[in-house]
């Protein structure tokens, strides 16, 4: 029975030992997939990060450009605006001398009316006088006799 009990030591051994090599193959598999996964995971992580810079590259692209585009617009804003101020200055002159002849040309309408009442009432105007005696015929800011005095003053 010794032998048969040796027997089974050896044999349980040896059985020890094939497990022992298959945990130690188990261990080198683990740990080589441990070691693949890992570079695997650098390798991702550097793509990751090559990425991330290229996608901050562009935007900070994009936002220089931006900026120049806004800097034109602006640029092209003050322009127009400037150019807005001049015309609307202009357009100030413009009606003060609108104002200005359009009130001398009522001026003259007078004087000529007056001249042509004077002319078909044969220098007397309805009232018998000699043309002084009229007033519709004179604008009221040059006062009564304005025309008679110095028919030409509206235009100094």
């Amino acid at each position: 029975m010794a032998s048969s009990s040796g027997t089974t030591t050896s044999s349980g051994s040896s059985s020890l030992l094939q497990n022992s090599g298959s945990e130690e193959d188990l261990q080198l598999l683990m740990d080589q997939r441990k070691r693949k996964r890992m570079l695997s995971n650098r390798e991702s992580a550097r793509r990751s990060r090559l990425r991330k810079q290229k996608q901050l590259d562009d935007l900070m692209a994009q936002v220089a450009h931006l900026r120049k585009e806004n800097s034109q617009i602006v640029t092209s804003l003050n322009m127009t605006t400037q150019h807005y101020l001049n015309i609307d200055s202009e357009n100030s002159v413009l009606r003060a001398q609108e104002a200005e002849l359009s009130h001398r040309l009522e001026s003259l309408m007078g004087i000529v009316r007056y001249l042509n009442v004077t002319n078909v009432n044969g220098g007397f105007d309805h009232t018998g006088h000699g043309g002084h005696g009229d007033q519709d015929f004179f604008p009221d800011q040059f006062g009564s006799d304005a025309f008679m005095i110095n028919p030409l003053m509206c235009f100094t």
